[in-house]
């Protein structure tokens, strides 16, 4: 063995998907692609204390349902979605994504794909796809196997900066975004549930997460958002109680429509209610706090804005 490509790894292949990356025309292209490193200017005109943020996540199992119908056009969507929402939920601004991608053998068309997705994701997310790294990795990963994570940066004015959690308090309001399914969380029970014969059911799996941005800057623009949420490993309970005092517990009323892929779940594995909500987002994919006075304001923003807004529960005194 005298050469990489011997050893399974293809320079010239890379090279190439990089010169595609380039010529992607989109708003959401940054400068950088190429480079050892990029970066963004900070307008101090519009931060008083900027505070700059960071967040990673990845899209677990979903992968592989995207290998199943071999449908990567949306994938790249929730990866960005994993990481903007969860700046998003600690009040920033995203400003720029890195994209990792690891694969046993570099498919252009199949990369080309999930590559297009990332650009549509940092569209929809309002920030540009600053940089990333491709690693083919033949020892690591078969043929056709893939992975992808993401890092996500923003910035938040220091006061603005969620949750505010000296401000919430017993009988504050709890509101829901609707969800666009189940998002990136709790695959690997779904994909174990659904039999694979269910090949329709088992292609709502694939819907793209749902990005927040517009929804949650319209929001912040009130100031009466006390504390967000996104709703993803530990359904609402858990991710609701990681931004709220100690002191208080989360109650749900559990009145909103459950979409049915969450229906079918259940059936097919016959799980119980708990389980359920303990798993998956249940319709709710981004909940945020403000106090009982403040949701006709809330709700009217939502109204202006074009999405719903639910009231989902309330807290109450531990």
């Amino acid at each position: 063995m005298k050469s990489y490509r011997e050893a399974g790894v293809n320079i010239e292949k890379a090279g190439q998907f990089v010169e595609f990356i380039k010529s992607i025309r989109s708003s959401a292209m940054g400068d950088g692609i190429g480079a050892f490193s990029s970066g963004f200017k900070i307008n101090l005109n519009r931060y008083k204390n900027p505070i700059v943020l960071a967040t990673t996540d990845g899209v677990g199992t979903k992968i592989l349902i995207a290998e199943e119908f071999g449908d990567y056009t949306t994938i790249g969507i929730d990866l960005v979605a994993m990481s903007v929402n969860d700046l998003l939920a600690s009040g920033a601004e995203p400003y720029s994504f890195y994209d990792y991608i690891a694969c046993g053998r570099l498919e252009t068309k199949l990369l080309n794909r999930v590559i297009q997705s990332i650009v549509k994701g940092c569209e929809e997310g309002g920030l540009k796809l600053a940089g990333g790294e491709t690693a083919e990795l033949p020892d690591m990963y078969a043929d056709g196997d893939i992975d992808l994570a993401g890092f996500a940066v923003g910035i938040a004015e220091e006061d603005h900066m969620l949750p505010h959690i000296d401000e919430i308090r017993t009988g504050d309001t709890v509101l829901g975004i609707p969800s666009s399914g189940i998002h990136s969380n709790g695959l690997s029970l779904a994909r174990k549930v659904i039999p694979k014969s269910e090949r329709n059911i088992r292609r709502m799996l694939l819907k793209p997460t749902r990005i927040y941005a517009k929804e949650i800057k319209a929001v912040l623009q009130t100031g009466a958002m006390l504390g967000a949420a996104h709703i993803t490993g530990g359904g609402l309970k858990g991710n609701i109680e990681r931004v709220i005092p100690k002191k208080l517990k989360l109650s749900l009323n559990r009145t909103w429509k459950i979409p049915e892929i969450f229906k079918l779940i259940k059936h097919y594995g016959k799980i119980e209610d708990e389980e359920m909500y303990r798993v998956f987002n249940m319709g709710i994919g981004m909940a945020l706090i403000c106090h009982s006075e403040d949701v006709p304001l809330m709700q009217k923003i939502s109204d202006q804005n074009n999405f719903k807004l639910l009231r989902i529960g309330s807290l109450k005194n531990g």
